[in-house]
């Protein structure tokens, strides 16, 4: 039996359900979902292994026109995503008509390898409407394979997937059989928490925030866990604490049970807030958390 491996990338713009969808491929929740755009920051690699497969999906940042260092760094992610494909999954959402970015574009109707256009959301419109969307961007993307879904809802993923396995490259695995992901725990300790910030404060309080954990001992019924969430202003510091350090112990409680579910294991989580000024700017700061890699 041969074995097929390969790079399955995932780009579009920002909230179209990348995340969404790539957590339902996985079966876990690698990707951190909110309804805010720009939640995904990193490229982040999900690996779903069969006896005779291994699909590596990779999420990426929704394209957006880069306004400061830190989406610059973001949007260095998602040209990556086009170098080492096997597998483009283009993802739009009903009543969409463009992508943000002329380039990313125009790499995606050049493409060489093949791309999946899965239109998103379908349980959102009427059949119309979709037929209207279906035409559209077969119009605009006509080396696409179009797939209607609804990533939410887990309607036409599983077709999707057979699609992507028949793709694939004869490859022996990239990575061992039981590999979820190429990220460290330590990664998903900082999602977890950046997510419930995007999930409680409003306005700029969740872009200018990067959380960084400082320790992580694991023993054999407990991870404890001490992570710093930097912020950019004194003023920010003042919010994320809140009145008596109530907003920061509500971030505390529901990252704690979020992580608990991951790790399956008890998690004893301290955090605390930290001003790093300018960070989103700061080449060498960006680099220590992970962005520009180039």
């Amino acid at each position: 039996m041969e074995h097929r491996a390969g790079y399955v990338n995932i780009i579009g713009n920002p909230n179209v359900g990348k995340s969404t969808l790539m957590n339902a491929f996985v079966g876990e929740r690698l990707s951190i979902i909110t309804s805010k755009a720009q939640t995904t920051r990193h490229r982040i690699l999900g690996i779903v292994n069969g006896d005779d497969f291994q699909m590596l999906f990779s999420d990426t940042p929704g394209i957006i026109k880069p306004a400061y260092e830190l989406q610059s760094s973001m949007m260095d992610f998602v040209k990556s995503a086009f170098e080492d494909a096997d597998v483009l999954i283009y993802m739009v959402e009903i009543g969409e008509k463009e992508l943000k970015d002329e380039a990313f574009f125009n790499k995606i109707i050049h493409s060489k390898i093949p791309v999946l256009l899965l239109l998103n959301k379908i349980d959102k419109s009427n059949q119309e409407q979709l037929e209207e969307q279906v035409q559209l961007w077969k119009e605009k993307v006509p080396n696409a394979e179009i797939f209607p879904i609804s990533a939410l809802e887990n309607f036409n993923v599983q077709t999707v997937f057979d699609r992507i396995l028949e793709l694939l490259p004869v490859s022996p695995p990239f990575y061992p059989k039981d590999a979820l992901t190429d990220k460290p725990e330590r990664f998903f300790v900082n999602e977890t928490i950046r997510e419930k910030i995007l999930l409680n404060y409003d306005k700029e309080i969740p872009y200018a925030v990067e959380i960084e954990t400082e320790e992580f001992k694991e023993d054999d019924d407990i991870i404890r866990i001490r992570a710093v969430i930097m912020v950019e202003r004194d003023t920010q510091k003042g919010i994320i604490i809140g009145h008596k350090g109530a907003a920061i112990k509500k971030v505390g409680i529901q990252a704690r049970e979020d992580l608990e579910k991951f790790f399956g294991k008890q998690i004893h989580l301290e955090t605390y807030v930290k001003v790093n000024k300018d960070w989103r700017s700061n080449e060498r700061q960006l680099r220590r958390f992970g962005y520009n890699q180039k």
